[in-house]
């Protein structure tokens, strides 16, 4: 016996339902929904990522830089990716980890803007406020086990004071003169200290950016996932400025006397 009433009375041609007969209407259900009836799902590992974020303070203010690369997997996939991004008039976020995740967070600061400028009250968000809500914001999606998969800097330059905070997915939060994220802490992070730890108010603009600059060069040869094309942010007294992507001059002549690596074999 055919006990698949979508099969009875159908014709030969299985392209052609004379009788109507598929799909079968049902009555629609209106009691009580489990909200684990459709397998809610969360992010359980960012996909395209970006790396590094690197920045420090010197004489005038904060500078920030990081590279243009947001890579899926280990695949140098996009290689025009801006990861600083204005917030205000005072303030850049820097964003290392998801990169849709970062496009969420830029939007969300977006609408915060608008409700700021709206109100007309005379405030303006500086790098503090951003700070502190980020860091709110984070911690509220982890505990929601909903996590926005990134490291952020904040930078920003505000009634004379400069600042410079990291905030991660797990609102875990710190301030310091030389931060960096991703494979930059472990790299990147060491010569920055070495370079401006005690001399943030005597660096120039040249220095910061020349140290800067070299730093990048390190983790262009030594992370994987990092790339030569990249820009610097700039925060101080005159404003924000965000450069255009820029090229690293690189050296690859040193690569022969490595052990294991062009020529060098034994």
């Amino acid at each position: 016996m055919d006990h698949f009433p979508t099969n009875w009375g159908r014709p030969r041609n299985d392209a052609f339902d004379a009788y109507a007969t598929y799909p079968i209407h049902q009555r629609p259900y209106n009691g009580p929904k489990d909200t684990f009836a459709d397998g809610v799902q969360r992010t359980q590992q960012p996909i395209v990522t970006g790396t590094s974020v690197l920045a420090i303070k010197y004489k005038d203010g904060v500078m920030m830089a990081a590279d243009n690369l947001a890579s899926y997997g280990s695949l140098a996939r996009f290689k025009d990716v801006q990861r600083l991004h204005q917030v205000g008039n005072y303030t850049v976020i820097g964003a290392g980890g998801d990169m849709s995740d970062f496009q969420y967070i830029q939007y969300i600061l977006e609408e915060l803007s608008i409700d700021e400028i709206s109100a007309q009250d005379g405030h303006e968000l500086g790098p503090v406020e951003i700070h502190e809500y980020m860091s709110q914001l984070m911690y509220a999606r982890r505990s929601k086990m909903d996590p926005l998969w990134n490291s952020l800097l904040i930078g920003g330059f505000k009634d004379g004071k400069r600042f410079l905070s990291y905030v991660d997915l797990l609102g875990t939060t710190y301030s310091a003169s030389t931060l960096a994220t991703g494979y930059g802490a472990f790299i990147a992070q060491p010569l920055l200290r070495k370079a401006v730890e005690g001399r943030e108010d005597v660096i120039t603009e040249e220095e910061a950016r020349k140290i800067l600059e070299d730093s990048m060069r390190v983790l262009f040869y030594r992370d994987a996932r990092s790339l030569n094309k990249f820009q610097i942010a700039t925060i101080s007294s005159t404003g924000v400025s965000i450069s255009d992507s820029m090229q690293l001059e690189t050296a690859w002549s040193f690569a022969e006397s490595i052990r294991g690596y062009g020529a060098q074999t034994q």
